[in-house]
């Protein structure tokens, strides 16, 4: 017995050291044992790197790293799979060097040739500078500053909080819901879209990502006309272009100040990330402002006072001192200075009086500022508590009061209100940027959220409390000199206010700039909309050129608009959806319990999610029920495109989940009770031959199914392969893709599926037993007539046809055989006039009817004529057969023109006669052709035995033989006794074929007897085959066949297809081979022919 070494390895640096430490007294390696093997393997190895030598050597090498020694052949058991199964660390190591490829955050430098990526830095932000601040500068924004206290006004201290609430609930709801998606999984840069479109599928995330593209778009608009408006109505209000309207000049400013927008985005992102922080400073410290102001308020009132003729509040940027003594104000209701002059009739029978715009926290402003004040349009601003004479209006002074520019109502608040707090996703749109996404994104933004709604909510109760209700309700701050409301509160000094908002909306319009655009290419790169793959594209360094082409022409829509009212319930629209479909991913996700559905936030339920939607939804209809259904519309038709024309995307979203639950609970109900006839309608299964390319030999087959179906019901396309599935796997695989390709150019709505077999008659016979699932299996089988079945030599085309006929009469399924199926119509062809001939001979279960009407439901067939024929024998009356068919039809509700053709009896032709003893003598011919090659192959298969038991017999005897003898026969060495002593018993068995049966020299065993018997009977046969007579019986069915043919082809050879009651096969298998010609006699002569047996039940009623 050998002896091994076992010599410890210390952990070393380098080989050679260790084997120096070994010395010379180092064993022999396993490796030099094997030298010879090893040079052969090395020599077949295509790789020269160490690692693949190492993974692909057998033997242990010594030489080679102790290390990597140890890793290499741990793990050799699974060596053969390690390209599709990593080892665990190797799957490890790359999902902590995961990065978060940046969505437009970070500005590439190094252009993006589609070779090589820049690489990109691993993200570092945290909670607060990634999550928590963006989505406080993007929710507190120009609504703050300039509609916030129009608001309170008009609706009260109550409604407003009702209207802050509902919003900020709403948003609160779907960041809960948003949270709970960011948490489950690792949430690539994207944000938003990324989430919704992963979660919902691609039809409902382009649609929403759209819609959340086309609101960051329109917030853009918000941004720019807010930006407008504080420029020329707070900080320069003399310089105006156009002197008529202010509307002109808000679209002639706003374009320019889109351009040079635009223009800064284009030359570099890194610039509006780096003044963002400073845009944020300016909200806090207008905000600080306000409450600081409040403050001083209560303490002391500021010098901002406000001037009421009566009680009208009047514009006082046109006079100094609220006074009828003032020249100012006394020549805007006068016609001359002079104290004789003609003066309106209101300016003199009332007094002016002035109060404090600010008179601190007073109960008084807040009775007056607790209920709305909703009024219509061109309606002066009146203080409710103070008297004035009433006087008839003088439309020419109307110009010097304060009115509303157009009519509030409590739903017009909620749409203009609702955009101040939208910009929740812009931490989730960092999500590439954040060092812990799963954790910053729901602590961020709800904190963000919270934070903000206490911040609206305590403005409201300052605004109701500490600012007069006629300067609230004084959109523009006419009343107070042409000042933001806002800024009377603020402290030092209400440039504080107008300079902060000023530059607020700036860099909000800036990132809307900025974040639409790449929202745009995300989309367009997913390649789920065809006609926007263009905007995926961009400068070298990624930026998307022409994405902010295309958001600078919709946002230039927008500033055409030219009020910042109108623009806002858009885009509160497209928020609201994109809101409301973050809800419904969540609630679909948490109800369907998906196994991948594992947030690590755990406040989330979805009712909570149910809660958000319905809230979102009503909130669209409350702000605007018109823009509510434009916007309904647009999502609708980009959904149906997407799905009509967009790229196919499995992204294993929720609503193909709830598609399968959905499927599962019909599928379910379906099995509970047996189907009614009057939901019966043909589920097909339909069998496809594969040529040797693996393409669809018959495609006009899948356009008949298109026809018959019209989209409805079940189909299955099938086809079988021989052989096995181990070997042909992969044509199996192509086979079905081809399968799907010609359903797809054949419009076949339905499944497809290749079965490996044996034979053809296994798979078929799989197929018929078993497609399908629960109560969706096919009712009806369509396949091709085999046209070449005489030509085959093999009789296994026949053999399959007539087995599968009887597989469906024994499944109760229904069989339709179409002949000449290359000649039928395709789906772009329209068959202007012609015939659907029916000829019913038996009752099978109304299917003869029932089809020609499915048939005219397709535009293929729509103005074909449908004609029903009958067939009358000698004892019927052929007069009272049509009438009671056209009853019959009639109570149908078919509509066919019916003709009952007589057949009298005749004696049989000699054609007949002559016609079946050709087909007998040929049968009988096939029949022996086939024995003789039977038997030849069962003489074949006896010798093989005969010689694997020699061979057997000579192991056994040779386990007694001495050492010396005790090798067995080698395997190729038997093989060659098997090919010999086959071979001369071929030429043994021809030379006997050439002799008399009488000179045959072999062994008799009971099956060489009974061949040799066989033998005999087939000489005899042969002799008598031209002796012979047909059968009575196939003689009458073939002059059936015939006659019938002969009235078929008079009344129907004109006809667009014909439809026959197949007869069914005989049920003594012996007479298989005549009944192929009974069907080709009865078909001759026509063109497209529709051969239909029933399944065994009533698939048409009366009934309603």
């Amino acid at each position: 017995m050998p002896t091994f070494t076992v010599v410890p390895v210390e952990d070393v640096e380098d080989g050679s050291n260790s084997g120096a430490a070994a010395g010379g007294n180092r064993p022999i390696s396993l490796g030099k044992i094997f030298s010879e093997e090893q040079e052969a393997d090395s020599s077949e190895d295509p790789f020269s790197g160490d690692d693949n030598r190492r993974e692909s050597s057998a033997f242990i090498n010594p030489d080679m790293d102790t290390e990597t020694y140890y890793e290499g052949k741990n793990m050799a058991l699974f060596e053969e799979e390690m390209d599709s199964t990593p080892m665990v660390s190797s799957f490890l190591n790359k999902l902590a060097n995961y990065t978060n490829l940046t969505q437009g955050v970070r500005e590439h430098e190094e252009a993006e040739d589609g070779v090589r990526r820049a690489a990109v830095m691993v993200p570092h932000m945290g909670t607060f500078i990634g999550v928590y601040l963006p989505c406080m500068q993007n929710i507190l924004g120009v609504i703050l500053f300039l509609r916030l206290t129009w608001i309170v006004g008009t609706a009260g201290i109550l409604g407003s909080f009702a209207i802050v609430s509902m919003c900020c609930i709403c948003t609160l709801l779907t960041a809960i819901s948003m949270s709970a998606i960011a948490t489950n999984g690792v949430v690539p840069a994207g944000g938003s879209y990324y989430m919704i479109s992963r979660s919902l599928g691609p039809e409902f995330g382009g649609a929403v990502g759209l819609c959340l593209y086309l609101g960051t778009t329109f917030a853009g608009s918000l941004y720019i006309l807010g930006t407008i408006e504080i420029l020329l109505l707070y900080i320069i209000p003399p310089e105006k272009v156009v002197k008529e309207t202010t509307a002109n000049d808000m679209r002639i400013y706003g374009t320019c100040c889109l351009l040079l927008m635009a223009l800064v985005v284009f030359v570099g992102v890194k610039y509006v990330n780096k003044l963002a922080l400073v845009f944020l400073s300016c909200v806090v410290l207008s905000i600080m402002a306000t409450y600081a102001g409040a403050i001083k308020t209560a303490i002391k009132p500021s010098n901002f006072s406000v001037c009421l003729l009566g009680n009208r509040t009047l514009k006082n940027e046109m006079f100094e001192k609220c006074a009828k003594t003032d020249v100012e104000l006394w020549n805007l209701f006068c016609d001359s200075p002079y104290p004789n002059a003609t003066c309106d009739e209101y300016f003199a029978l009332n007094n002016l009086t002035e109060i404090q715009a600010t008179p601190g926290v007073l109960g008084e402003v807040i009775n007056d500022n607790l209920w709305g004040n909703y009024g219509p349009d061109n309606m002066v601003i009146e203080k409710k508590n103070l008297s004035s004479v009433p006087a008839e209006a003088n439309n020419d002074k109307l110009k010097n009061y304060v009115f509303n520019d157009w009519a509030t109502y409590f739903t017009l608040l909620v749409g203009i209100y609702f955009p101040s707090v939208t910009g929740i996703m812009a931490g989730s749109n960092r999500s590439g940027d954040l060092r812990d996404a799963q954790r910053s994104i729901p602590i961020g933004t709800i904190l963000a959220i919270l934070t903000t709604s206490f911040i609206y909510i305590s403005f409201v109760v300052l605004f109701g409390a500490c600012i007069e209700g006629v300067v609230l309700r004084d959109k523009f701050g006419f009343s107070v000199k042409t000042k933001p409301v806002i800024s009377i509160l603020a402290w030092p000094s209400p440039w504080v206010i107008v300079i902060g908002s000023f530059f607020s909306c700036c860099g909000a319009g800036l990132q809307s700039l900025t974040g639409a655009p790449r929202l745009l290419q995300a989309i367009a790169r997913d390649g789920i909309i065809p006609f926007l793959q263009v905007f995926g594209h961009g400068k070298a360094n990624g930026e998307p050129t022409w994405a902010l082409l295309l958001t600078v022409g919709i946002c230039e829509i927008g500033i055409l608009i030219a009020s910042l009212d109108h623009v806002a319930p858009i885009l509160s629209m497209f928020f609201l959806m994109c809101y409301l479909f973050v809800n419904l991913a969540c609630a679909v996700q948490t109800l369907l319990c998906t196994p991948n559905w594992r947030p690590r936030f755990k406040f989330y339920h979805w009712t909570l999610s149910f809660l958000g939607m319905s809230l979102c939804l009503s909130l669209m209809f409350i702000s605007s029920w018109i823009y509510a259904l434009v916007v309904i519309v647009i999502a609708g038709c980009i959904y149906k495109y997407i799905e009509y024309k967009g790229a196919v995307k499995e992204w294993g979203d929720g609503i193909r989940g709830l598609s399968l639950n959905a499927a599962r609970y019909a599928l379910i109900r379906l099995e509970e009770a047996p189907l009614h006839t009057k939901n019966w309608r043909p589920q097909l299964l339909v069998l496809c031959k594969l040529n040797s390319d693996l393409e669809v030999t018959h495609p006009r087959l899948l356009s008949f199914a298109t026809q018959l179906k019209a989209g409805k019901g079940l189909t299955i396309v099938c086809s079988v392969l021989e052989g096995t599935y181990m070997t042909r796997g992969d044509d199996a695989k192509k086979g079905e893709q081809n399968l799907k390709a010609a359903m797809a150019a054949e419009k076949t709505k339905g499944f497809s599926h290749v079965v490996v077999s044996s034979s053809l008659r296994d798979g078929f016979s799989i197929l018929i037993q078993s497609a399908g699932l629960g109560g969706m299996k096919h009712n009806a089988v369509l396949m091709a007539w085999p046209t070449g079945w005489k030509q085959n030599r093999d009789s296994s085309a026949r053999r399959n046809f007539i087995e599968t006929v009887r597989e469906t009469t024994s499944a109760h399924q229904a069989l339709l055989v179409a002949k000449n199926i290359d000649h039928f119509p395709g789906n772009q062809e329209r068959l202007k006039e012609g015939t659907i001939d029916v000829w019913w001979i038996v009752h099978d279960g109304g299917l003869l009817m029932l089809l020609p009407f499915l048939l005219s439901q397709h535009k293929v067939w729509r103005k074909c004529k449908m004609r029903i024929f009958t067939v009358a024998q000698m004892d019927d009356n052929s007069i009272q057969m049509k009438k009671d068919l056209q009853m019959f039809l009639y109570q149908l509700r078919l509509n066919a023109v019916v003709e009952v053709v007589e057949m009298h009896d005749s004696d049989i032709s000699a054609f007949t006669y002559e016609k079946t003893l050709v087909m007998e003598q040929r049968s009988q011919m096939l029949k022996q052709m086939q024995l003789s090659r039977t038997e030849r192959e069962r003489e074949i298969q006896s010798i093989t035995d005969v010689s694997r038991a020699s061979i057997k017999r000579k192991k056994c005897s040779s386990a007694d033989a001495p050492p010396l003898y005790s090798q067995c026969i080698p395997e190729d060495e038997a093989q060659l006794i098997h090919d010999r002593n086959t071979a001369s018993h071929s030429a043994a068995n021809d030379k006997a074929a050439g002799a008399t049966s009488d000179r045959v020299h072999m062994t008799w065993t009971k099956d060489k007897l009974q061949n040799e018997r066989n033998k005999h009977k087939e000489n005899m046969a042969v002799k008598d085959m031209f002796n012979m007579k047909p059968n009575h019986s196939n003689v009458r069915r073939m002059h059936t066949a015939v006659k019938l043919n002969e009235v078929v082809v008079k009344k129907s050879c004109n006809s667009e297809l014909v439809l026959l009651n197949m007869p069914g096969p005989p049920k003594n298998k012996k007479g298989d081979e005549n009944y192929m010609e009974f069907l080709e006699v009865l078909m001759e002569g026509l063109d497209r022919v529709l051969l239909v047996r029933g399944g065994g039940r009533e698939v048409i009623t009366i009934y309603s």
